[in-house]
């Protein structure tokens, strides 16, 4: 008996026509590693931009933690309106700190004990306040479950922690001096009022300019702070416009919004010799920076704290 031997048949590597099976197929973990990076996984850009958030995120709590905190006790919190609240701190011991703020408009950070972070507030008094009696005044809006609601409930004698004073504050220089820009057009919202303060109380040559206004924006009387310094305010040269959104049926002053009641009101003014400064909600800060720069102010002339 004999046999009649095939020819072997070729490695299914070298066989140009011959069709793969499965097991023939390599890993897919070999294949992904082979793919080109965009292709590897659909959701890798995403996660690389994810990943540089938290990045920039995790560096600016670092940038938040080298602030130097100054310890110092409350030396008088009291409400000034619904919501608001007069809160003076005392800095004589911290001398530095008091003789850095130099300019109506800067800010701090304020931390209380317990509170997750800090809140930002702008500062209230004028800087003649630290120099002659080591102190600091905030106008704080108490949001609940906010740090400054924490700050709010607390006494006399209790101690928070401050940062440095930050910004660089109303630049008045730029509307300087009061023969060359008489109309000086003042806005401010809520709690934006506190740094207002600063600046009217500072003293900005007010009553040698001729049409110094400033338009405060409220819900209310009830949530309007500071009515007790307007007497004050108009004595130094600044017309006080108090504008209300949502007044009882006794008020017959003006009503809406700032901006509105700035349209109403507008009379003739030379664009080339005003100037304007503004604190308060971003959407009345930019129609009010829009309506004067189309009348021909310069953007330059129209000043923000922050």
């Amino acid at each position: 008996m004999s046999f009649a031997l095939s020819p072997p048949a070729p490695p299914p590597s070298i066989a140009p026509h011959a069709r793969l099976s499965a097991a023939a197929l390599p890993p897919m973990s070999i294949l992904r590693r082979l793919a080109p990076l965009h292709l590897r996984h659909p959701y890798h850009h995403r996660r690389r931009r994810l990943a540089s958030v938290a990045a920039a995120a995790a560096a600016a709590a670092v940038r938040q933690d080298t602030a130097v905190w100054t310890p110092a006790p409350l030396s008088f919190v009291e409400p000034a309106a619904e919501s608001l609240f007069h809160v003076t701190i005392d800095v004589s011991d911290a001398p530095e700190l008091a003789g850095s703020h130099a300019r109506p408009g800067q800010y701090l950070q304020l931390r209380v004990p317990d509170a997750t972070k800090p809140t930002f507030l702008a500062i209230a008094s004028p800087p003649s306040l630290a120099a002659a009696r080591g102190e600091f005044e905030f106008l704080v809006k108490s949001v609940a479950g906010s740090t400054a609601e924490a700050l709010c409930g607390l006494k006399r004698g209790d101690v928070v922690e401050l940062s440095q004073v930050m910004g660089k504050g109303f630049d008045i220089d730029r509307i300087d001096p009061p023969e060359d820009y008489a109309s000086v057009f003042i806005f401010a919202t809520g709690s934006g009022i506190s740094p207002i303060r600063s600046l009217i109380e500072s003293g900005f040559g007010a009553d040698k300019r001729t049409d110094a206004r400033l338009y405060y924006g409220a819900r209310n009387l009830q949530r309007m702070a500071y009515q007790d310094r307007f007497k004050e305010w108009e004595l130094s040269g600044v017309k006080i416009v108090p504008v209300l959104s949502q007044p009882d049926d006794s008020w017959s002053g003006e009503t809406g919004y700032v901006q509105a009641a700035f349209n109403r009101a507008k009379r003739n003014f030379s664009p080339q010799s005003t100037g304007a400064v503004l604190c308060g909600q971003k959407q009345m800060t930019e129609e009010i920076t829009s309506i004067l720069v189309a009348d021909g102010v310069s953007s330059e002339k129209i000043l923000k704290n922050f």
